[in-house]
């Protein structure tokens, strides 16, 4: 009998530990779903706004009508620079708006870098004390606060070049589809002057020997900045790039 009890104890501990096994393996895989999830979003979120920068719809023709920039019948809407007069005052009335941003516009970022890890009000900023002009957090304690996330501010995906996230368009990402504040995601479109001395010479050129040749129509340079919110707690994807628009040769 003695032997009998002991064999069933084993049996239940290995039960049990397969159990626990399995369900760690499920949390681990649900998981790393949801953060593919979102680094899917995060990218859509990218091409979105480049597309939004070259004036195109999501089928890549031209933007003619709304939801675009040009045609969302707001007069606030900000457009960008169609030629080198206009550089100047966007980037001052950007500099003016309390979040330096607006419909996914922004003023170069002279403040932390890494500004999505800034959440709320409540997130340290490290100098707390004096922080940099330009550090707004990403979401609002209130409903009155100022966020990076905010209506108006970030821009949500396909708001500006009217995808869509559909089966039938090609994809299914719920995390594209979010409205609620504080999940989904947003992207940024930061707008820098050119350097003067590569305008010059129509060229980038790294510290050794490398150069890009550019054929700009505005001598702008765009920092893309797409952040999607999982659907579990904590999971959060930003990507980031520099865009150069350039015009086509015949």
């Amino acid at each position: 009998m003695f032997i009998v009890i002991v064999f069933v104890m084993l049996s239940m501990l290995l039960a049990l530990w397969a159990s626990r096994t399995a369900l760690f393996n499920e949390l681990v895989v649900g998981n790393d779903a949801d953060y593919q999830r979102a680094a899917e979003a995060a990218q859509a979120l990218i091409q979105d706004a480049e597309l939004d920068i070259r004036g195109e719809k999501s089928d890549g023709s031209l933007c003619i009508g709304p939801p675009c920039r040009a045609y969302s019948g707001k007069s606030d809407m900000l457009q960008f620079p169609g030629d080198t007069q206009e550089i100047n005052p966007l980037i001052m009335q950007l500099e003016a708006e309390p979040t330096r941003c607006k419909y996914g516009l922004c003023a170069r970022r002279v403040g932390r870098q890494d500004f999505w890890n800034y959440a709320t009000e409540a997130t340290q900023v490290v100098p707390s004390a004096n922080p940099n002009v330009g550090e707004v957090p990403l979401y609002a304690s209130s409903a009155d606060g100022v966020a990076l996330t905010a209506k108006g501010i970030g821009a949500r995906y396909g708001e500006f070049t009217g995808a869509v996230n559909t089966a039938d368009a090609g994809q299914l990402n719920p995390i594209l589809t979010e409205t609620e504040a504080g999940k989904g995601g947003w992207y940024w479109i930061e707008i820098m002057r050119y350097s003067d001395a590569a305008r010059s010479a129509n060229l980038v050129v790294d510290a050794k020997t490398s150069t890009l040749a550019l054929n700009l129509d505005v001598y702008v340079i765009y920092r893309i900045t797409a952040l999607a919110v999982g659907r579990k707690p904590g999971s959060t994807v930003v990507l980031q790039e520099t865009y150069a628009r350039q015009r086509l040769k015949d």
